[in-house]
């Protein structure tokens, strides 16, 4: 889902949010950094495979996903992350690593890290390495309906 699409996407949903335009930046440091976002606001999605399905998992940017935590949670021994040619064709219209986290538009089970729940915003990329879309936590919550657990590590 590119930038406009999602934006059409909220849209259509009746959703407030904001728009924010920054530098190009590629790591989710650079990206907190340049628009001047708190960590634990910030989102970033890995895309993971359990059993084989690709999987979507949401976390703040400051954090890895612990897989023995993840395990643990789902009960399930087999999951690794996915390769970008596994997952790339899933985000039509996205840059890989820029994917925005609403793993129920591209059909994926989506996993939240608790940690982004302490807050009563979520920012995240828009599809591109430019652009957040910052709205409340209880729209996302609302509109993606993830599972919400806790999976981050430091």
């Amino acid at each position: 889902m590119a930038a406009e699409e999602l934006i059409d996407f909220l849209d259509g949903k009746g959703i407030k949010y904001v728009i924010i335009n920054h530098s190009s930046a590629y790591t989710t440091s650079e990206i907190a950094a340049s628009a001047h976002i708190k960590g634990q606001e910030l989102a970033k999605t890995v895309i993971v495979k359990i059993d084989g399905k690709l999987t979507m998992i949401v976390l703040p940017v400051k954090y890895k996903v612990s897989f023995q935590m993840l395990k643990e949670y789902t009960g399930r021994e087999n999951i690794e992350l996915a390769g970008e040619d596994e997952f790339a064709p899933v985000f039509q219209g996205c840059m890989v690593g820029a994917m925005p986290p609403f793993g129920n538009i591209y059909g994926l089970k989506t996993y939240l890290d608790k940690t982004l729940t302490y807050d009563e915003e979520i920012a995240f990329n828009a599809g591109n390495f430019h652009q957040l879309v910052k709205l409340s936590l209880r729209d996302y919550l609302d509109l993606v309906k993830p599972e919400i657990t806790h999976f981050a590590a430091a």
